[in-house]
């Protein structure tokens, strides 16, 4: 799940790279051509970011392939710099715990970070009233405001949501 997340997640950001943009000294900002996903990964006495260079650019198979390669060596303490201090977007994904809700920390000199809860069923109703159940995850962005304003991430979150809602997206 987390690589889809993470390849959803690249796409919206091809649509909106203000949301990707990056502020290292804290006067000059950057807005990066390359969307370069890292994603929190819990190791023995923290938390490393391995990053996922150019995940819009990558399928999902390529993608899946290289988060498994760069997992394994983060927990075996081999990734090398630019494999963790590359990043351009952090996700941070807890739902895996079964977490619902939480709130990520924005990492220095990043633009934004998305914080992932657990899917869960939930009743909706649809614009005719009638009640069916969906899944539904909860899905926030804390950013650095000085670079993204909020109707920025709004209309990220939209983007995000609509290629996550329609996962057919993901394997083009």
């Amino acid at each position: 799940m987390t690589v889809l997340l993470a390849k959803a997640a690249a796409m919206a950001l091809a649509q909106h790279p203000v949301v990707n943009a990056s502020c290292k000294d804290g006067k000059s900002f950057t807005y990066n051509s390359n969307i370069n996903i890292a994603v929190a990964v819990a190791i023995d006495g923290g938390l490393i970011t391995p990053v996922l260079q150019d995940a819009d650019k990558l399928d999902i198979y390529l993608l899946s392939q290289k988060w498994k390669e760069l997992v394994s060596k983060a927990r075996s303490k081999q990734l090398q710099p630019n494999e963790y201090n590359s990043g351009t977007f952090t996700l941070s994904n807890l739902g895996m715990f079964g977490v619902d809700r939480f709130d990520a920390i924005l990492p220095p000199g990043q633009g934004a970070i998305m914080a992932v809860g657990a899917s869960k069923p939930t009743p909706v109703a649809d614009k005719d009233g009638f009640f069916s159940v969906k899944s539904k995850m909860l899905v926030n962005v804390t950013a650095d405001h000085r670079i993204v304003y909020g109707a920025d991430l709004a209309a990220f979150l939209q983007t995000f949501a609509k290629i996550i809602e329609n996962p057919d997206n993901l394997t083009l």
